[in-house]
């Protein structure tokens, strides 16, 4: 990173993506980072993919379009040259399109996609993200179900940063932190660097529980996979979304074509002078 960015104009285009993305839904652990924080995280994002062609595993806080749209805008400089999302949400994966065909941000791509099923054949990737469901009643397999995605995404060479909660007073981020690297050393992927406590969500219950940044790469003697992708095995499906939560949905599908910068017709009622 090179230039000094212009803070104004980065949280002005953050705030143009966060209009046009959807509300989040809790029972799928879709919980969005503050704009603050998206913005310092596209940075982030922006700078570590420069150049590389980058995959998001689910992507409902919009980081993708972020990216995307201040490399845009010339905010940033620096960049990855594709973007593709993956997510199971038809409403997030719609908000892409239609905001890259609107803003004619030609890198910029999602698919619908349930990481329960095989990955799709697609043109390599050089890096994943993923900020999953962070598995506080499952041990963490939830987080690994999206980096192994994210490993196939790769052929199982190159990097990947996953957002994982991270929490110094209680015990359960400790043991995720702990299963997922140990999971991505199976896979022959070592903890390359980490950011601590860099993100807070809007999470009424638990407003102080902070998220990393956990970067992983791969061995240098790494084998490309050739494999086809298999479905996720059942037996990693427990408490998948929390206590008692196994994933029954495979997609979420948009009802109608919204307007993500107006209210819709549902939430209101207009009340005319003179009592009409």
């Amino acid at each position: 990173m090179t230039d000094q960015v212009d803070l104004r104009e980065a949280v002005n285009a953050v705030s143009d993506v966060v209009q046009n993305r959807p509300r989040p839904l809790r029972n799928f652990d879709q919980i969005h980072m503050k704009v603050g924080d998206m913005v310092m995280q596209s940075e982030i994002v922006a700078d570590w993919a420069d150049g590389k062609r980058l995959a998001f595993i689910g992507d409902g806080d919009a980081i993708s379009v972020c990216v995307a749209y201040l490399r845009a805008r010339d905010v940033l400089n620096f960049g990855p040259t594709r973007i593709t999302v993956f997510d199971f949400d038809e409403r997030t994966v719609q908000a892409v399109k239609r905001f890259a065909d609107k803003e004619r941000i030609e890198h910029l791509d999602a698919h619908l996609y349930n990481v329960l099923d095989p990955f799709p054949q697609m043109p390599e990737f050089d890096l994943f993200y993923t900020n999953p469901p962070w598995g506080a009643s499952n041990a963490g397999e939830s987080v690994n179900v999206f980096v192994d995605r994210g490993i196939e995404a790769i052929k199982r060479t190159g990097e990947g940063m996953i957002v994982i909660a991270d929490d110094d007073e209680r015990p359960w981020p400790k043991v995720v932190l702990a299963n997922v690297q140990r999971h991505a050393s199976r896979a022959g992927f070592y903890v390359s660097r980490m950011q601590r406590k860099l993100h807070r969500y809007h999470l009424d219950d638990d407003p102080d529980l902070l998220s990393c940044n956990l970067y992983i790469s791969s061995l240098p003697d790494n084998a490309p996979i050739l494999t086809p992708s298999e479905p996720i095995a059942t037996e990693r499906l427990t408490n998948f979304y929390g206590m008692d939560q196994p994933p029954t949905v495979r997609y979420v599908r948009e009802k109608k074509r919204p307007d993500y910068g107006k209210a819709p017709d549902e939430e209101y009622f207009v009340e005319l002078f003179g009592g009409e």
